[in-house]
């Protein structure tokens, strides 16, 4: 479902660090963990729980930063999967 932009505001205060771009409909989150072996880490406990949901994030990895970035490209938009994949990658991210 197309999310209003009041509810993507609403989602966003629910969430961690993730923010709207300004040039798209595109949820975009950075991470910085400890090293490269960490970030590869999450990657790979990201794309499964992205498979489960059958929606996935693109990810760009530079050393110990991880770049994500959530869309539903096929409405143009972003909608309630967004939202629920960037709540249960938000889960998943080391604390600490």
């Amino acid at each position: 479902m197309k999310l209003t932009e009041e509810q993507i505001r609403d989602g966003l205060e629910r969430l961690d660090g993730w923010q709207l771009d300004s040039q798209g409909p595109v949820l975009r989150r950075t991470l910085r963990l400890a090293d490269f072996p960490a970030v590869v880490s999450l990657v790979n406990t990201i794309a499964q729980a992205a498979e489960q949901a059958g929606h996935h994030p693109d990810m760009d990895i530079r050393y110990d930063t991880l770049h994500l970035a959530l869309s539903t490209h096929s409405v143009g938009a972003i909608t309630d999967k967004d939202m629920a994949l960037a709540a249960r990658i938000d889960e998943l991210v080391p604390q600490g």
